[in-house]
Order: C-alpha cells, then structure tokens, then sequence
C-alpha cells in the first residue's frame, strides 16, 4: 500500500529572508528566501489559483544546496489585498515573476509547479524561457475546456457523493451551473452569505485530492483566507485561467526543448487527469515522465513526492 512507503521530504527549514514586493499600483505580493543564500535558485509556483504557499513546500528541495524562492501569487496567501481579482490575470503572474526575478537578482533559476502552478510555469517558460534552467512539473493542467468540465461535473462519475455535497448547498434552480452560482455567493458583498460559500467551495476540491482521502484533521479555518482563496480560483476558472486560447502544448513542443523537464503524474488524479501530463509528455519527448501507479492530485502522497524529490536532485548539477 502506498501508506507504507515513506516520504523523502527535506527537513522543515525558516525562511532566512521575506518581504513583500510591490508589483503594481495595486498588489503586494510576499515572497521568502530558504536555504543556501548562494546557491542556485530555485521558484516554487503554488496552486489552486488562490491556494498560496506553505512550509512543507520548502521541503522538496536540499536547502544545502537551493536558494528556495516561495511567492504568493497576487491576491493568494499572504499577499495584498487577499482575494483581490482586479488586475489579476496569468499575464500580471509571469511579469510578477520576472519582477521579483530582477528585484532578487537572479539571472537564471529553476522553475517547479504543481497543478495551476505548472499550468504558470508553462506559460513563465514559454515566455521567458532564457532565465529558466529547468523545469519540474506535478498534476499538469491546461485550462482547456474538457478539464474544466471534467471538474466542474463529470467529476461525478468518479465521486458522486462529493459533487452532490458541493451541490445540496445551492438552491435546486441553481445547480445546473454550480460555477456561476458559486461565483454570486463567493462575491457577496455580505460576508455571512460569502464565506461559507467559500467555504464549501474549497471543501469540495480538497475532498478529491488523494487517491485515498484521510479524515480531515481538526484545523481551526480562517474564513478571510477561504473566502481569498475562492475568490481567485473562480474568478481564474470563470476566464478559463486567462489562457483558454492557447495553445500550450505546441508552444511547449516549440520553445522549450532544450530545457530539461521532469513531469511527475499521479495515474488516479481526479482533479487533473493524467491525459493531459501524457499529451505534454509526447509535446516535450526529452522530458523525464513519471507516472504515479498508485497517486491522486497531491503532491503529498509518497510516491508523487519522492518523485519530485527526485527530480529536485537530479537538476542539481544544472547551473
């Protein structure tokens, strides 16, 4: 059972340096610095859209040898304003990263991205492929419209309760378009009304994580962070993540060939499925592709984190 195996993380590290960075007129976003101040660097995009970054994301990375750069993307974590939409589209999240690649003075880095993260490192990639020395990919997902769709209903076939669950909230005229209806409740001006909305919202997706959920733990849930957190993803899912239109595959099959590339997959992701990974894996035939046998979504599960544990290691002698 994958229960059984262990998990390869790095051990939990502080930050030696954070701050915000003002990346407009609007938003602050934070960012922290882990690990070796003088060795290569490595960026970590989180994901969700919304989701921010956590400690436990420092760990898939020797901190002996990584300078580890976390950012909250605009409106996610702890930057600012929280669950702020306006001025936030994929276009303003790549200038961020350049931004805060230039305010950091880096020249090259590593990039890895998890889910939305590696739909952001894609596109930074196919952008800005000179600074990027690598890239580390987990759960991909395009944006295009059957895998918005497999999330937002078919999900069902596979997890009938859980769909049901997100849907019993809504009134019954409203659940034959849970997005939209989600989307009037989230932006609420009435906080009564937003944040247990919001709440169930993301209820819904962590409830499709793991190829075997757990029990929740008994965390204490901060309704600001929940509400934040909702409001971004729908907002990106409403404008198909800002790249609805692109082609990513082809771009990555064009401009990103000589970057080295490891795509981990878990076989049994609901909330990405591993057709997508498989189609970027004959786009980008040098990558390393590793499919999960026995992994959902998260990027915690044994046998998706060794992997990406791994793939953090084998870059190591990439400068």
């Amino acid at each position: 059972m994958s229960s059984e195996v262990q998990i390869n993380l790095f051990p939990e590290i502080q930050p030696f340096h954070s701050n915000w960075l003002q990346v407009d007129t609007t938003h602050r976003i934070y960012f922290e610095e882990c690990g070796n101040a003088t060795g290569p660097a490595v960026i970590f995009l989180h994901g969700g859209p919304g989701s921010g970054c956590n400690p436990t994301q420092r760990r898939f990375f020797d901190p002996a040898h990584y300078r580890i750069i976390l950012m909250d993307q605009r409106g996610c974590g702890r930057s600012t304003p929280e669950g702020e939409t306006r001025n936030n589209t994929t276009a303003d999240l790549i200038a961020d990263i350049e931004q805060l690649r230039a305010h950091l003075n880096i020249e090259r880095w590593h990039v890895f991205g998890g889910s939305w993260g590696s739909t952001l490192a894609l596109a930074y990639a196919c952008s800005h492929p000179a600074p990027v020395i690598s890239l580390v990919l987990r759960g991909i997902f395009l944006s295009r419209p059957f895998e918005l769709n497999w999330f937002l209903g078919q999900i069902a076939l596979f997890f009938p309760e859980q769909w049901q669950t997100l849907c019993d909230y809504l009134p019954e005229s409203k659940r034959n378009n849970p997005l939209q209806a989600f989307q009037q409740l989230v932006f609420s001006d009435d906080t009564e009304i937003a944040i247990p909305a919001a709440i169930h919202w993301n209820a819904y997706e962590s409830s499709i994580m793991s190829l075997v959920n757990q029990p929740g733990k008994n965390t204490t849930i901060n309704g600001k962070v929940e509400l934040a957190r909702a409001r971004v993803q729908i907002h990106y899912i409403l404008n198909h993540c800002f790249i609805g239109d692109r082609d990513l595959l082809q771009e990555a099959k064009e401009k990103l060939a000589h970057i080295p590339t490891t795509i981990v997959q878990g076989r049994y992701d609901m909330v990405c499925p591993p057709q997508t990974a498989w189609q970027l894996s004959l786009a980008m035939s040098h990558a390393m592709f590793v499919m999960v046998p026995d992994a959902g979504h998260s990027a915690m599960e044994p046998g998706t984190c060794n992997a990406l544990v791994a793939a953090t290691e084998r870059y190591k002698h990439l400068l």
